[in-house]
């Protein structure tokens, strides 16, 4: 879905700087238990989760990149958080292969994370836990 380039929101190319940035977000993906995310629901970017405890496993970084072609430069980045709102179960973030995880990977009870996933050279990714 294409981005107006009119008014009424900042929109792209607009400069309505003293407006929302708007952009384009699908729905959540919603996760009852542990799950290997697709590449789709990773570029999505929104994770909420609901359930018993388990893992949030990346996708390898051959399936992202056979689904996410314009990623071909070192240091091409994505952010995508994961909203934990379940009051009794942590979900934890895990690699598939080609990832490495810096920081915190745990979701905690009834909190959220941002993480940064950035290309780190040929068939390797970094997912930055930032908040």
């Amino acid at each position: 879905m294409a981005l107006s380039n009119g008014t009424g929101g900042y929109q792209v190319g607009a400069g309505a700087t003293d407006e929302a940035i708007m952009f384009v977000q699908g729905a959540p993906t919603a996760l009852a238990a542990a799950a290997t995310a697709t590449p789709a629901q990773l570029q999505n970017g929104l994770f909420v989760f609901d359930g018993t405890a388990g893992n949030l496993t990346l996708p390898t970084v051959a399936l992202l990149e056979a689904d996410m072609v314009s990623a071909e430069k070192v240091n091409s980045a994505f952010d995508f958080f994961v909203v934990n709102i379940d009051a009794a179960d942590a979900v934890t973030l895990a690699v598939g292969t080609g990832w490495t995880i810096v920081g915190a990977a745990a979701v905690a009870l009834s909190t959220s994370a941002h993480f940064r996933a950035r290309k780190t050279g040929a068939g390797t990714w970094t997912a930055y836990r930032i908040s």
